[in-house]
Order: C-alpha cells, then sequence, then structure tokens
C-alpha cells in the first residue's frame, strides 16, 4: 500500500500545479478579453479566483472542498444523467446559478471557467443578447407551431436553407429537424434502412462505427456508441451495429509503425470486416471527425482517406457525425471541411444553437434523398418526425446563431486563438503523471498515465482517465 500512497500524494501534487496553471491560463484569456469562442476545450474547471498568483493554488485547492449549498439538495428527486446514484443520495449537487460570457457561478457565488461549454455546446457563452431577443421576438409571434403535413414556420424553412449553404464538404440537399445528436443519429439509421428498402436492398442493414466513438444515449445513439458504460446492463449494442478500431495512434499503434500506415492498417481491417459480415448487408459506417467524448482522438494522418475508399468502393454511406465538432471548434466550419470527408449524410447539434435552445438536425444528400421523397410517394407519406422537429424559437435562435458566427468571423478567430490554447496547454505534458496531450483547434484530450506510457494506466477507481 505505501507505494499507491506515495503515487497518490504525488499525483495530488501534480494535480495541484496543473489546476493553477489552468487557473491562469484562464485569466490570461480573460484579460486579453478574447470572444466567448474561447469556450472551446475540456471540463468544467475549478472555481476562479481573483487574480493573485501567489495565493492561486492554496485559493483554487480550497474552493474544490464541497461547499453546502444555501438549499440543501442531498437526495433530490431527479434521476441525474451519466450521475451514479451515491452522488445525489449522498452529496449536494453544483447547483448552476447563471452565466455571463465563459463563465458560471454556483448558488455559492463561486465563479468557474466553464471549460467544456456546458457540454461542448455553447461557443457564445452566456447572455448572448441578441440570442435571448431572437428566442424573446420569436415566442411573442409564435411560440409552436409542428411541420407535419406540409406545415411548416418561416424559421424552420430559412434554417435549412441557411445549413445547406454554410455545408460546403459535398452539396447536401435536405435538411431534418431533430431534438438534438441523439435523435438526429437515430433518425439517420431509420432513414438508411428505409432507402434501402426502397432500393431492394432488404439485407443491407448493418452499421459499422467504432470503439470509443460517442454518437449519442438513446437506444440506436447508444447502440452506434463505442463506450461500454452506454452498453452495460441495457442488453446492448443491437446487433445490427458492429465496431471497428478505434484510431487512436498514441495508444494502439505498432512499434515502428507510422501514423500512415497505422491508417492503412484500420482501413484494411474495416475491409476485412466487411468482407466477413458481407458488403451485402453494410448500410453505412458513421465516424466523428474528432472523436469527442471518447477522449479527443484526432484522426491519424491519411485516416479518412483511406476509410471513404474502402466504403465506397463497397457502396456503403458514409455518416459524419458533426455534433461536436461543428461551428467552428476546430477551426474550420465542419469537421469534413478540415479532414476533407464528402459524406452522403450528416449529423449537426450542440453549436447550432449555442445551446440556447434544444436543436439538431441531419442533412442528406441528394442521392438519399431523391430515394426516399419518391418512396415517400409511393407510400403516402415520409412517416417520421417528432412533436418539436423545426420548433420555430428554436429555429430562430439557431439562425441568429449563425449570423453570429459569420459576423464575429469565429473560424479565422478559432485559428488565431488556437495556437495560443494547443501550446500553452501542451506545456503541461512534462508532468510525470500526462502520457499524451492531443487536440486541435479549440479542443484538447488530457491522458493521465504512469511513466507516460499507454500501457500503464492508472486503476479505474482512482477515476484518472483522459
Amino acid at each position: 500500500m505505501a507505494p499507491c500512497i506515495a503515487l497518490r500524494s504525488a499525483m495530488r501534487s501534480q494535480l495541484a500545479f496543473l489546476t493553477r496553471q489552468i487557473v491562469i491560463g484562464a485569466r490570461e484569456v480573460e484579460s486579453q478579453k478574447f470572444s466567448a469562442a474561447t469556450r472551446w476545450n475540456s471540463s468544467l474547471g475549478a472555481p476562479v479566483p481573483e487574480p493573485n498568483d501567489d495565493k492561486a493554488e492554496k485559493e483554487v485547492l480550497d474552493s474544490m472542498e464541497q461547499k453546502v449549498p444555501k438549499e440543501k439538495y442531498k437526495g433530490h428527486h431527479m434521476l441525474s444523467p451519466f450521475t451514479a446514484g451515491w452522488q445525489s443520495s449522498d452529496t449536494h449537487p453544483l447547483i448552476i446559478d447563471k452565466s455571463e460570457g465563459v463563465f458560471v457561478y454556483d448558488t455559492n457565488g463561486n465563479k468557474y471557467l466553464d471549460a467544456l461549454a456546458g457540454l461542448w455546446c455553447n461557443p457564445l457563452g452566456g447572455n448572448e443578447p441578441r440570442l435571448v431577443a431572437a428566442a424573446t421576438e420569436q415566442l411573442n409571434k409564435l411560440p409552436f407551431y409542428h411541420s407535419f403535413w406540409n406545415r411548416t414556420t418561416q424559421p424552420s424553412l430559412d434554417l435549412a436553407k441557411e445549413v445547406l449553404e454554410i455545408f460546403k464538404a459535398k452539396k447536401m440537399s435536405k435538411v431534418f429537424f431533430t431534438n438534438g445528436g441523439s435523435d438526429a443519429n437515430d433518425t439517420q439509421v431509420k432513414l438508411v434502412w428505409y432507402y434501402n428498402n426502397a432500393l431492394g436492398r432488404h439485407k443491407k442493414k448493418k452499421f459499422i462505427a467504432r470503439q470509443k466513438s460517442y454518437h449519442g444515449s438513446t437506444l440506436i445513439a447508444a447502440s452506434l456508441s463505442g463506450l461500454t458504460n452506454l452498453h452495460q446492463n441495457f442488453d446492448l449494442p443491437l446487433p445490427f451495429v458492429l465496431h471497428t478500431d478505434c484510431p487512436h495512434y498514441w495508444r494502439y499503434h505498432l512499434p515502428g509503425e507510422t501514423e500512415e500506415d497505422f491508417a492503412t492498417r484500420l482501413a484494411d481491417n474495416l475491409e476485412k470486416l466487411i468482407l466477413k459480415e458481407g458488403p451485402e448487408t453494410i448500410a453505412a459506417f458513421i465516424a466523428e471527425p474528432v472523436m469527442g467524448a471518447g477522449g479527443v482522438i484526432p484522426p491519424p494522418a491519411t485516416y479518412f482517406e483511406k476509410v471513404q475508399a474502402v466504403v465506397k468502393k463497397y457502396d456503403i454511406l458514409f455518416i459524419a457525425d458533426e455534433v461536436i465538432c461543428a461551428f467552428g471548434r476546430l477551426g474550420t466550419m465542419f469537421g469534413c471541411d478540415k479532414y476533407n470527408i464528402q459524406p452522403d449524410l450528416v449529423s449537426i447539434a450542440k453549436a447550432l444553437s449555442s445551446s440556447y435552445m434544444p436543436i439538431g438536425a441531419m442533412l442528406v444528400g441528394k442521392e438519399v434523398a431523391d430515394v426516399v421523397l419518391s418512396e415517400s410517394n409511393k407510400l403516402g407519406s415520409f412517416a417520421h418526425g417528432f412533436t418539436y422537429s423545426g420548433h420555430p424559437v428554436a429555429c430562430a435562435v439557431a439562425l441568429e446563431t449563425l449570423k453570429i458566427y459569420k459576423e464575429r468571423n469565429l473560424v479565422e478567430h478559432v485559428q488565431n486563438i488556437s495556437p495560443l490554447f494547443q501550446d500553452g496547454m501542451r506545456e503541461l505534458a512534462k508532468s510525470p503523471i500526462i502520457g499524451e496531450m492531443r487536440g486541435t483547434g479549440l479542443i484538447m484530450g488530457v491522458e493521465f498515465t504512469d511513466n507516460k506510457s499507454p500501457s500503464d494506466v492508472f486503476p479505474p477507481e482512482w477515476e484518472w482517465d483522459t
């Protein structure tokens, strides 16, 4: 036990140093008056004290101690997402009360740098007056109407047109609105099945995703995700979902293997999986341009070039899950732009409205859209949709969000400030408990390992991970 205690002590010391440096870095970003787009990075930080570098470490560590909120909510009535039961029954929740720019405040008045941008979704920060005004104006005019039976609203029509215009990687044809990313990816599966059934390809139903991918937590989206905690005790994944290699070069490359060689091996493995299952049974391949919740994993060099060649060879649709990557995070408007991905279908959500209103969407290429529309004529309708598909308030807010991105040159802004973020954060790589720091644009993952080795991970019960 002694070595473990010593290591834990050393880790705490390193954590104190790292936390202090990150907080100081946050103040530097704030002092340079960068816009709220600087939120694109990772994880709610420790409370941020007023600038006083000599006392920063003690203040940060003291503030990390749990404080009892003014109102006691231990054992509250919510079944909280991605939360263990003991956390809600034995501890008080952190209750966030208000937001200002890149900062949020709890009910005790503590100030936090919201470094995860909510859940990778709030690039314009709190209290953006134009988004509040857009929502208020639409609420006063038309708070709700649906989009069923060729009835719809002006904001939903305008937003569909705008989304298609800004997506440049490949010309897309139609937009279907959802409530978020999970149901966008669920809809992708239904649409692809509908498409293949219309073409008489009734066996072409399987989907290939990747280990460590994240595509949502609904029944189908969680099945697509390659994270085991989303499957445990839920009887998932569903049997039509297959998973291929995770493209994490640092962790999985062979000795002496270059990134290009690693990408070739993964593309070869994908092809072997397709041939094993039968190409006539594989409907689509789904991938995030940069894997987000699975650990912020950028693709190795030439990866998407080689993977796209494989799926095209076997007439397999390519779905780009842009829910996290879209709208500037990587220094391009979409991840597809950065990695030259030419998808057949695309999922978006999160930053589409800067998370001020729940909304998601899927972009449909012409080949798929034409078949779906033709089949719907035969059947009488395309019998899929949600009550809140194209909700006018959500669409109005999303439209204003996209206008702000354009007016403030969000993509150029990320390109200008991301070197400071990437280079500054990588200074922490000297720490003995950091195995790898990886990222691009304003997204970064930090892999905590012992001896900087991908094989020397800390025990899971210590809760040290990416």
